[in-house]
């Protein structure tokens, strides 16, 4: 199943908050190698944890991560801006209507369903907020996942070469890609609201509240 927790929220879950920054640091640093740093407990984390982010995590059977991504507001700050805004033409992306999303990572024991019904998350998280986009930098392998899941970006820009090639993306909120992806990732729009609303509830001014 997916939850959907803000940092301020991962203590309820200490076992899958502990295991998601142990798959990120093994997806990020030995599988992909990427200067990230790991800290003393073997985690993955950066300056953006520290911001209250909102992130979506799938819980596996016995309480550990199967993967996830992580949300903030453009309005604050956020990678696309502070480490990839070359990238934008120079123009940073701010507003609040617009959010960001990284770290999108997989356990190595994630099913073939996870990946959609996380990408899936992210058509749940722009209706329930009145998004119009999501924006993210991406790295080139996840070009053929995006493809295969049913919800590519638009490139506003790219930097590297081959594997190490660096994307810079939005993606439209769309609910016809809302709907492919769900049935691509055969996960039911029913079961993925129910998910968003037994976290969030069903009345959108609460919801903007908590992000305010």
């Amino acid at each position: 199943m997916l939850r959907y927790l803000y940092a301020d929220e991962l203590h309820r879950f200490p076992k899958l908050a502990r295991s998601m920054f142990l798959d990120r640091a093994d997806q990020f640093k030995t599988r992909l190698g990427w200067d990230v740093n790991i800290n003393e407990a073997g985690e993955e984390r950066d300056q953006y944890d520290d911001l209250n982010p909102l992130y979506v995590i799938w819980e596996e059977p016995d309480g550990s991560h199967g993967g996830s991504m992580r949300f903030l507001p453009t309005t604050g700050p956020v990678m696309i801006n502070d480490v990839f805004g070359h990238l934008t033409g120079g123009s940073p992306i701010c507003s609040p209507l617009i959010w960001e999303v990284t770290r999108f990572c997989l356990s190595r024991r994630a099913s073939s369903v996870v990946a959609g019904a996380i990408m899936l998350s992210g058509g749940e998280v722009m209706e329930g907020f009145g998004l119009t986009h999501i924006a993210g930098v991406f790295d080139d392998r996840m070009i053929r996942i995006y493809r295969l899941i049913g919800s590519s970006p638009e490139v506003l820009g790219s930097e590297g070469e081959g594997r190490n090639r660096v994307y810079v993306g939005l993606w439209p909120y769309s609910p016809a890609d809302c709907e492919r992806v769900a049935a691509r990732a055969g996960v039911s729009r029913e079961l993925s609201r129910m998910w968003f609303n037994a976290a969030f509830g069903t009345d959108r001014q609460r919801r903007k509240q908590r992000t305010a």
